[in-house]
């Protein structure tokens, strides 16, 4: 618990006015999430995550490096956009912070996918969250808000305009799993229910760190997790990055300028799993998968 404490000042609550979009005034036209387009549509599965940082050169390097993504820049009017790919894949975005934004640390933000961004802020506001960054329709993208749910923890949400693709095609490098840290996991279980659509259950396996599972169309998603103990810790969202070797990744860590914040060690499914910190205080999990075991698949 105590490494995982650490996590609290780079995981903590950030201005979200001060994240918003990359340039929405002169927004370029961004690749869409699938080509061709997938023809089906799979609300709640985490499609695509944006990291804001004040040094956009050496997080491209430190990914690029560390997963093998390849980075398109995209050049804007004030401002740049970089897209990661994985495979020829986009599953990523940097934006550079604004300069108000520079001081904090760097932070990325996983978005959900929608059936109907109106619909859905409308329910986050139900719910009791809160809108930061309205829908903002991206050519080819779709149409993409930033909210925050009730312990301000910033959340993404996607309506993407080519599809969503099936969950069994997540491969190396790409997104596989998020978790959420909070003070009441059955009070935040509630808010997602009600705000994205999840299905709701306990966790039954003792062997996991999650009390709620949140699944969509019968697949699990995620997990919601109880803050580990301090009074520094604050609520977080922590996106989860398959890789085929974890021993490996994590030796090419240190070379990079990011640090190993929690070692890794033997988790459910037949996998192991860690966390990092990059070269410029973003924070993901990594996960290694021993019998290609995939917790989307299985509850």
């Amino acid at each position: 618990m105590k490494s995982i404490s650490r996590l609290a000042p780079i995981l903590a609550s950030v201005a979200l006015l001060a994240l918003g979009f990359p340039s929405l005034a002169h927004a370029a036209k961004f690749p869409p999430l699938n080509t061709p387009a997938a023809t089906e549509h799979r609300p709640g599965q985490l499609v695509w995550a944006d990291l804001f940082t004040a040094d956009p050169d050496s997080a491209t390097k430190f990914y690029c490096n560390l997963l093998g993504w390849t980075a398109t820049t995209l050049d804007q009017k004030d401002k740049s956009y970089t897209v990661f790919s994985n495979g020829g894949k986009p599953v990523a975005g940097l934006a550079p912070r604004s300069v108000k934004g520079a001081s904090h640390p760097s932070r990325w933000i996983g978005y959900f996918a929608v059936t109907d961004i109106a619909a859905a802020l409308e329910a986050v506001n139900k719910a009791g969250g809160t809108v930061h960054a309205p829908a903002h329709n991206f050519p080819d993208r779709g149409y993409q808000a930033i909210v925050a749910d009730k312990d301000a923890v910033p959340i993404g949400l996607l309506q993407s305009s080519s599809g969503d693709s099936p969950d069994d095609r997540r491969q190396l490098g790409d997104w596989n799993w998020f978790e959420l840290y909070v003070r009441s996991p059955a009070e935040s279980s509630s808010f997602y229910h009600e705000a994205i659509g999840f299905d709701v259950a306990s966790e039954t396996k003792s062997n996991r760190k999650s009390e709620f599972v949140l699944s969509a169309g019968g697949q699990a998603m995620g997990g919601i997790a109880p803050l580990p103990d301090g009074n520094d810790v604050k609520p977080s969202w922590l996106g989860v990055i398959r890789v085929a070797d974890l021993d490996q990744t994590l030796a090419r860590v240190p070379g990079l300028g990011g640090e190993v914040l929690v070692p890794p060690h033997p988790v459910e499914f037949g996998s192991r799993f860690a966390i990092i910190l990059d070269s410029t205080g973003g924070t993901i999990g990594l996960v290694q998968y021993l019998d290609n075991a995939n917790p989307a698949n299985s509850q």
